[in-house]
This record gives structure tokens, C-alpha cells and sequence, in this order.
């Protein structure tokens, strides 16, 4: 079966948030099951740079704002071959892919998506004639109108391709003033409560979720909880009465990047049988962000966003208790500018407990999963999150609150889960202070006993989370689709 993935990001050409570690990982892997995978993206400089053996398949006349396009093919570092929109003037710009040096969304974006999800079903209909595609896989908002021109172009009674849209974080949905509907190429009665139209704006995400023929999300819990007003979105009817074809899916774990027996990034690699390496990647962390060499209490790691959304507000107000049990914190991040001053004002403040560096390295992101005893996810919602998957892998338990792709990857060290051998993390319910400093403390309580510490470790790093699996579950959803 042909299937194009249709996105924005991939990792390590391009990367913003965990869709281009997805982007990465889960092509390879349905390639590896035997499906004939290609991917589709803008031409960002980034990605045009990385893109191996390019040559041009398609020229095409001036679209969306764009003098001319050009399509071209080549192989990305994965090794997937992939597609890319060559439209300078909609996106050859530095920086950020959706925003400019000040964070504002560029007021051209209806039109450098709308192009890429138009190009994904031109491919459906034989833009290249050497390979059409039987299935288009959109990802997130940014691909969202494929399934709306894919339905636009059919005659009635036929389907040239089936449509797929994953839905990565329902609250990102590509709302645009109504007026751009004029031009975007579609008839003018797709803007419609049942179509386009959301309160009044046209939504990239809506117009997928009602165009495409079946939707995926990356958990089985929010596709329950998107269903619901509280993490609904404004969409949780659309999506109730999709129930039918909506599909949560676990993300995974690239294990030839998250892998700490073979991690070149770590000062000394390990495995779950031999921890000795993750002590000395502790201390190796410790001495790199100039925090006092202690081992009697818990180093906290967080690698995130800054973001309301992530819940570190919780870790701001319970992190002087911490510090005061002798716990240490390592930030790595950026986002909203009260968090990051925040917690910079914390790292000025205890300078040998807490550290913070704004911005993301991935590098850095390696030794500090590795090097930390706890990673802390405390989200208000979590789609999927693959932190804590990543820190589940190094052998660094994950505190989360039970929310989203959280709940359904952490075990909470209750006293059964102990016994049973079975718990990797701490979990707590409630979006409340103390409802974090009550599983924080119980994190504090348990590292003190260093067997029963030990054992989590091994446990946690027993789980697998394998992309492999995540492919398994599309199979049948891609056969269904196939016209």
C-alpha cells in the first residue's frame, strides 16, 4: 500500500516539539512492515538543506501567493523518501517555521498550508505518475485541508484516496479570519458548521476532522478525553459523533536515538541489568551545571516547553519545599516569558540547587534525562507526551499527573504496584499544588531506600514502547482506507 505522511517537522532537520521525533521514527518503522511510505512537507530551508538526492518532479504555476512552485523528491536521513514544496516566497524564511523572531504567527499562514495540504491530494490524483498515493496521513492542523480538497476534486460515488488526519494537540487548530476561504480554492459551501466554519473562522483542524475518513490521536486516554468539553476543544461534539472513527495510539520510542546502552551523547552509557553508568552521567550533570555533588536527595529534570500547559507552575511553588529536603532541579527550556524569568529568578536565587538553561538543545536534553533520578510532566493535558517515555527508557521515573498518554504509560509506585513489581513512576490526580508536592514527596520518601529504588529503576527500564507497535495498530486502519 501507498501512503503519504503529510507534516511539517522532522527530526533532525527540523524540529519544534515531539511531531518531528513522530515524523521521524513512525515512517520507517510502517516501512519496515511493507508499506510503500513517502512524506510531504514545505520547503523550510532546513528541510530543503538536509534533503538527500533531490530532483524535480512537478513544475506548477503560481498558487497561493506563491510566483511558482516547484515539487521535488529526495531521501531524508531516515532514509524515507520525501517529498518537498519548493515555494520561497511562502516559506524560505529563518527561524521558526509558523512564526516570526517575536513569536507572532506569520498573517500568510492560511496560505503556506493550505498549499501543502492541496499538493498532498494533487499526489492523490497523479501529480506523479510514478507513484499515487492510496492513502494521505495528515498530521495536525498544518495538513488539515488535504482531506477538504481530496473531497472537493472526487466525483460523487468515487474516492481516490483514502484520508487520514492524527490529531497531535486538539488545542492547536489553525483558526484564520473567514475571509480567507475566498482564497483557498474550495467551494464555497465547505464554509459550514458542517465543513470549515467554527465560530465564525475557518479551522484547518475542524476541516480535517470532518473531510477525513478516519482520525488517529497518540493515546488511547485522550481520545476519550477530547470526546469531553473539559479537553474538548470546542470540538469534543465533532468528535463524539466520530467516536466510530477515532483511534488512540500510543506514540513510541526511536530506540536508535533513545537508547542509553548506545547513546553517544551520554559520559557513560548503561543498560537495565548495569546502572553504574547513570550514577556517573548524575555526577557528570551535576559538575556541567555547576550544582553541589550531592546524592542523598532526588534530581529533578525538566525538559519541556514553558508553557501554561505543561503545569510548572505546580513545580514553581512546590520547589523551595524540595530544596529545603535537599532536592536539586535542572531546567531545560522555553515558552512563556513569566516562566522562563521565573525560573531563572529560582536558579539566581539557590545557584547550587537549581539551573536552567532557555532555549532546547537535544544534546543537552540526552544527558539530562540520563543524569536525573526523577523527570517531572505535571500537565494540565498531555495528548501523548514522550518525555516520559524517553526518561522510562533511562531508567529515570517519570512524575506525572494521570492525564492524556501519561496515565496510559506511567504505573504509579502505590504499595500493590510495588509488591507486584510493576510500578515506573509517580502519578498524581488532581491539577493542585499539593496534589504534585504529595507524589514529589513520596519520590523524596522512596529514593532514600536504595534497593526499593534500584528495582523501580529496572522496571522502568524494562518497558517498551516500541514504534514497531504503533505501526502494528495503523495496518488494518490503512487497509480499510484503500479505495
Amino acid at each position: 500500500m501507498r501512503v503519504l505522511h503529510i507534516c511539517t517537522e522532522v527530526y533532525p532537520l527540523l524540529k519544534t516539539g515531539g511531531l518531528a521525533d513522530v515524523a521521524s521514527a513512525l515512517p520507517p518503522a510502517l516501512a519496515a512492515l511493507g508499506v510503500d511510505v513517502r512524506m510531504l512537507m514545505p520547503g523550510f530551508p532546513a528541510l530543503r538543506d538536509g534533503l538527500r538526492q533531490r530532483q524535480v518532479v512537478a513544475e506548477l504555476p503560481g498558487l497561493f501567493g506563491a510566483a511558482a512552485v516547484t515539487l521535488t523528491l529526495g531521501v531524508l536521513p531516515n532514509g524515507v523518501r520525501a517529498y518537498l514544496i519548493e515555494a520561497p516566497a511562502l516559506y524560505d524564511r529563518p527561524g521558526n517555521p509558523y512564526a516570526d523572531s517575536s513569536g507572532v504567527p506569520y498573517p500568510d499562514n492560511y496560505r503556506r498550508f493550505a498549499l501543502l495540504g492541496w499538493v498532498g491530494a494533487q499526489l492523490a490524483t497523479g501529480l506523479d505518475p510514478s507513484w499515487k498515493t492510496e492513502v494521505c496521513h495528515a498530521h495536525d492542523w498544518h495538513a488539515g485541508l488535504c482531506a477538504a480538497y481530496l473531497k472537493a476534486a472526487q466525483p460523487i460515488g468515487r474516492r481516490e484516496a483514502g484520508s487520514l488526519l492524527t490529531i497531535h494537540n486538539l488545542a492547536y487548530q489553525g483558526l484564520f479570519p473567514s475571509a480567507v476561504m475566498a482564497e483557498l480554492n474550495l467551494p464555497a459551501d465547505f464554509y459550514d458548521m458542517h465543513g470549515l466554519e467554527f465560530h465564525g473562522h475557518v479551522s484547518f483542524l475542524k476541516a480535517g476532522l470532518f473531510y477525513s475518513d478516519k482520525l488517529t490521536t497518540v493515546s488511547p486516554t485522550y481520545a476519550q478525553e477530547i470526546q469531553q468539553p473539559a479537553q474538548g476543544c470546542g470540538l469534543d461534539g465533532l468528535l463524539a459523533a466520530r467516536a466510530a472513527d477515532l483511534t488512540g495510539i500510543l506514540n513510541g520510542v526511536d530506540t536508535s536515538i533513545w537508547n542509553p546502552a548506545t547513546d553517544v551523547e551520554l559520559p557513560m552509557r548503561y543498560d537495565h541489568i548495569s546502572l553504574e553508568g547513570k550514577q556517573q552521567c548524575r555526577t557528570a550533570l551535576q559538575r556541567e551545571t555547576g550544582l553541589a555533588m550531592q546524592d542523598l536527595a532526588p534530581l529533578f529534570g525538566v525538559v519541556s516547553r514553558l508553557t501554561d500547559q505543561k503545569g510548572l507552575h505546580l513545580v514553581l511553588a512546590g520547589i523551595p519545599e524540595l530544596l529545603a529536603r535537599g532536592a536539586q532541579l535542572v531546567v531545560l527550556g522555553a515558552g512563556e516569558p513569566e516562566l522562563e524569568t521565573a525560573f531563572r529568578q529560582l536558579a539566581q536565587a539557590h545557584p547550587e540547587s537549581v539551573t536552567i538553561e532557555v532555549g532546547y538543545d537535544e544534546h543537552k536534553a540526552h544527558r539530562i534525562i540520563a543524569g536525573c533520578d526523577v523527570i517531572l510532566v505535571p500537565s494540565r493535558y498531555e495528548p501523548c507526551g514522550l518525555t516520559q517515555l524517553y526518561a522510562l527508557a533511562y531508567g529515570t521515573l517519570p512524575l506525572v499527573r494521570r492525564v492524556g498518554g501519561l496515565a496510559d504509560s506511567v504505573i504509579d509506585c502505590t504499595p500493590e504496584n510495588l509488591a507486584r513489581d510493576i510500578a515506573t513512576g509517580f502519578v498524581f490526580d488532581d491539577f493542585s499544588g499539593a496534589a504534585f508536592m504529595a507524589a514529589a514527596q513520596r519520590a523524596c520518601n522512596l529514593f532514600s531506600e536504595k534497593t526499593v529504588w534500584l528495582a523501580l529503576k529496572q522496571c522502568a527500564m524494562r518497558q517498551s514502547f516500541s514504534w514497531n507497535a504503533s505501526a502494528v495498530q495503523l495496518l488494518p486502519i490503512y487497509r480499510h482506507l484503500i479505495p
